[in-house]
């Protein structure tokens, strides 16, 4: 919206309130004589209604009319119904000298306005539509602020869910087996009860029942969002730290999801008891366990997408009780390559590439490092009065580590959550990383779990050209001890027998040792057709490292210059030789379309035609899709 340099109008302020424009209209007698004995004004805002002047006002001499227009000049800038008017040179309108042509009409444009300064726009509005989108809130037609239906989604996303299929399959005999206790906790779509059973070798035993009604499910998208719940509890299964499910039942009315019951309370209860602070010992007691089953979640090609201290119970009120992940309401199986782009999560926990609408797995990473945060600090990381608030600074912001309690911490608790409360989600560490970070990893003999970053990670290497294997091969040598820890970890689960190296068939017995129907879904199994390279050949551990290292998550960290200088050298030693562009470029795979002379001119030095040390470090990162598109 820009400046209009147009003429004035005598049409009152469409945008003023409607009070105040009701008062325009409709002003009283009394209101107009209050104003102006012997003139009433068609607008208290444009000007005078000639129609309505006395003749004797006519013979005003000149400066009594000058008087006049000033004030009916101060008039206009204090008017309510335009606090931003910007005055414009239209004092003609007033003067006894201006000609007939110039007098406004209902014709002439409003008047000139400066740009109310707008913020930037927030993805919170855009949030909260999304979700009463998908639950059915939005009911059409009943609010200027409803939300826009999504493309196509117009007849499936009624308000009241008439035609839409609400049987899931699922028993009805929910009643012949449990007998419904008290309520004992409430969520926007939903209610959990305590339950037990009636008959049977666990005949009295207690249970959690979550109860969704299914007047609630009004869109087809809460129906499937209720569907693929009971999926991913029913596949993911076998994992200590995840809340046992039973089955899932439904009548006429209502869908029942059976669970075990966990009497301890939601861990944010624990945080709160304690004023809101934990020593790092017992953080690192509840970061563990978080992080062993967020692990393995992921492995299973599953992420959570609402990880917050309300999501986590304890199965008894004991202080060394085993924690539970529950709530799976929001989850989804992401496949192999795959990128999300819905907005689900809580305010306070969601990572900035969710409100960006392309994220994965490390999402929930990013949410882990905020209960970290609150856990060692007692306060939130990120933190404003309104939603947009929250949202702009967990876009912008960075999380305060000086104040109290952090100076007194350990620098290795800094780290440990620094890194995961990295915006950019390639250099945060994963959940399994995470328990192999120095401060963690020697608590109560860890067991490091499978990463599924592992496989996303070789999968790219085996794709790469010789050239970028020898680079990564320079890199990986840099390693510290710490940095080779988490892949001396990663090696042994993938080679069994010990033998120094590791095949496909190897790959394929870990993969299925650990997987439930859960991985099936999520077609995590798909890797294996990109590592068939290994069929025919094995894998040392060197060479693991160079497949298996994260250059990215290695930028991050304050020796990177350190290690990329030291690699180049490696590099140069051994590997470096004279190349040419086109040499290069069929190296990295460029198609022909693709000007390899704008893209690869600054990687090669130009006194023996060798890899620079800038082109070694973009051969690291490998060609990505937006470096091409910004040459062409």
């Amino acid at each position: 919206m820009g400046l209009c340099n147009s003429k004035p109008s005598p049409k009152p302020n469409p945008y003023a309130p409607p009070e105040l424009l009701q008062q325009h209209h409709t002003a009283s007698p009394a209101q107009s004589k209050k104003s102006n004995n012997k003139s009433s004004l068609s607008s208290p805002i444009n000007g005078v209604n000639t129609t309505n002047v006395d003749n004797n006002q006519e013979e005003e001499n000149e400066s009594q009319k000058k008087k006049k227009e000033e004030k009916v000049e101060e008039s206009v800038k204090r008017s309510p119904f335009f606090p931003f008017y910007s005055p414009s040179p239209a004092h003609y309108l007033f003067s006894k000298k201006s000609s007939p042509a110039h007098t406004p009409s209902s014709n002439s444009t409003p008047r000139r306005f400066f740009k109310r300064p707008f913020p930037p726009p927030s993805p919170a509005k855009h949030i909260r539509a999304v979700l009463a989108r998908r639950h059915g809130s939005v009911k059409p037609n009943t609010s200027s602020t409803a939300a826009i239906p999504e493309e196509g989604n117009e007849n499936e996303n009624g308000g009241n869910g008439n035609g839409l299929d609400k049987s899931f399959g699922f028993s009805k005999h929910f009643g012949n087996k449990y007998e419904l206790g008290d309520e004992v906790g409430r969520g926007h779509f939903g209610y959990t009860c305590c339950a037990k059973f009636k008959k049977g070798e666990l005949k009295g035993q207690q249970v959690a029942v979550k109860v969704i009604p299914k007047a609630k499910m009004t869109t087809a998208i809460a129906i499937e969002d209720v569907r693929r719940e009971v999926k991913i509890l029913r596949a993911l299964t076998g994992h200590s730290n995840l809340v046992q499910f039973y089955d899932a039942y439904e009548d006429n009315e209502n869908v029942y999801i059976v669970m075990e019951l966990c009497e301890g309370g939601e861990l944010l209860d624990r945080i709160l008891a304690r004023g809101g602070k934990y020593t790092e010992d017992d953080a690192k007691a509840v970061m563990v366990q978080i992080l062993n089953v967020v692990s393995f979640c992921h492995l299973q090609g599953v992420v959570h997408r609402d990880l917050k201290p309300e999501n986590f119970l304890f199965t008894s009120k004991d202080e060394d009780s085993q924690l539970k992940a529950i709530d799976f309401g929001l989850s989804d199986f992401v496949k192999p390559d795959e990128r999300l782009n819905d907005i689900v999560g809580s305010a306070y926990y969601v990572a900035p590439e969710v409100l960006h609408r392309s994220y994965s797995t490390e999402a929930d990473v990013w949410s882990i490092g905020v209960i970290a945060y609150i856990l060692l600090c007692g306060s939130r990381p990120f933190w404003a009065r309104t939603e947009s608030g929250i949202f702009r600074a967990v876009l912008k912001a960075d999380p305060s580590f000086d104040e109290l309690p952090w100076p007194s911490l350990t620098s290795e608790a800094k780290d440990f959550v620094k890194r995961l409360l990295n915006k950019d989600p390639r250099k945060r560490m994963t959940a399994a990383q995470a328990l192999s970070h120095p401060w963690i990893r020697n608590y109560n003999d860890i067991k490091v779990p499978l990463d599924i970053l592992i496989f996303r990670l070789m999968k790219a290497y085996m794709r790469s050209s010789s050239l970028r294997k020898a680079a990564l091969r320079a890199l990986s040598k840099t390693l510290t001890v710490d940095e080779l820890f988490y892949l001396r970890e990663q090696f042994a689960l993938l080679e069994p027998n010990k033998t120094g190296a590791v095949t496909l068939e190897n790959i394929r017995m870990a993969l299925t040792k650990n997987a439930t129907d859960a991985m099936k879904e999520s077609r995590v199994h798909d890797f294996l057709a990109s590592l068939n390279g290994l069929q025919y050949r094995k894998m040392d551990f060197e060479e693991f490292c160079a497949a298996a290292l994260s250059v990215h998550q290695l930028e991050a960290l304050d020796r990177w210059e350190q290690h990329a200088r030291c690699a180049y050298e490696l590099f140069e030693k051994d590997g470096n030789r004279a190349i040419i562009i086109e040499e290069l470029a069929s190296e990295l795979g460029l198609s022909p379309n693709v000007p390899v002379h704008a893209v690869l001119h600054d990687w090669i030095r130009h006194t023996d035609g060798k890899l620079s040390f800038l082109g070694f470090v973009k051969l690291l990162h490998g060609v990505s899709s937006r470096t091409l598109a910004k040459v062409q």
